[in-house]
């Protein structure tokens, strides 16, 4: 998947399955909990060398969140892991009621989120799993923006102290930190300064922002381009400073656009800070495809994200 040709590629679920195996080395308590698709998830390379700490409940996802939440409370740090749209939709309840309201210390790992699961339909696509991990209070929601910064989050997920989700994906993806990265969950990352108008985005979206915000400074357009990386807790410090600084805002993300990073920037500022804004987000379910045609004919690439920014900007002007 190449949302841009800028960036070389890298794998998010692959990187999760290295760290993971790595964590598990030093940390005795790390178990894993899978559901069948821990060959596609890299999970299986932790299964391969800690055989007695990893459970394979197969497609029974409910169950999965409920041991986890079980092996929890005896001392243990899962981590649960499949595909977003069985990790999020499915066990719900679970996460819910045994997961997020006692606050246990289960992590969520998901891959194969958003459309980049490409040719697997609508029914595979997740776009609906920020809306509804973010609907939890106790509940920290990561989604980096590339491998690099993932092998970040995963250990930062695994050091904090509560229910974590993470969102990864299917295919390579482009990697836009060149010389490792500093990840502080709950803080945003600023990618690229600015004066004239702020991208935020998450996710494979980081890329096709900073593109944009490459192309638009052709035109004169200063960009800040944002990665918020955590979407809870969320960094409302860096969005209301961007606002105020910059005086439009335009949130790009490969999720539908309600309840995901758009609302959730959009009721900071309605509360603190009120500035024109545009949304890059999914407005409706998908169709099968390839992930980078899904992504140009449902508006979310670089070019879509840069004529968001010139629109903002025309509000911005009035």
């Amino acid at each position: 998947m190449t949302t841009t040709q800028r960036f070389p590629l890298a794998s998010t679920r692959e990187t999760f399955g290295k760290v993971l195996l790595e964590l598990g080395k030093e940390n005795p308590n790390i178990v894993v909990v899978g559901g069948d698709l821990n060959k596609s998830t890299f999970a299986n390379l932790f299964g391969a060398a800690f055989p007695e700490r990893f459970f394979d409940l197969g497609a029974a996802e409910q169950n999965m969140m409920s041991l986890a939440a079980g092996l929890a409370c005896a001392g243990k740090v899962p981590v649960c892991n499949t595909f977003a749209v069985f990790a999020t939709g499915r066990p719900f309840d679970q996460i819910r009621t045994s997961i997020a309201q006692p606050n246990l210390n289960v992590k969520i790992v998901a891959t194969h989120a958003g459309l980049s699961v490409g040719e697997d339909g609508t029914s595979a696509q997740a776009i609906e799993d920020l809306a509804l991990m973010t609907s939890l209070p106790t509940m920290t929601v990561i989604a980096p923006a590339d491998a690099v910064e993932t092998e970040q989050a995963v250990r930062a997920a695994l050091n904090h102290a509560g229910p974590v989700y993470i969102r990864l994906y299917r295919p390579a993806t482009p990697v836009v930190h060149s010389k490792g990265c500093e990840f502080k969950l709950g803080k945003a990352e600023l990618l690229r300064d600015g004066g004239d108008a702020t991208v935020i985005a998450c996710g494979v979206m980081v890329a096709a922002a900073l593109e944009a915000a490459e192309t638009l400074a052709g035109e004169g357009i200063r960009c800040r381009v944002l990665n918020m990386h955590t979407l809870q807790p969320l960094d409302e410090q860096a969005i209301e400073q961007a606002a105020r600084e910059t005086g439009a805002v335009v949130t790009a993300e490969e999720h539908l656009i309600h309840g995901g990073l758009g609302s959730l920037v959009a009721t900071v500022l309605a509360r603190c800070a009120p500035t024109p804004m545009e949304f890059v987000a999914l407005q409706r379910y998908a169709e099968s495809g390839k992930g980078d045609e899904l992504l140009q004919k449902y508006g979310l690439t670089a070019a879509d994200v840069a004529e968001a920014v010139r629109k903002v900007l025309r509000r911005k002007r009035r």
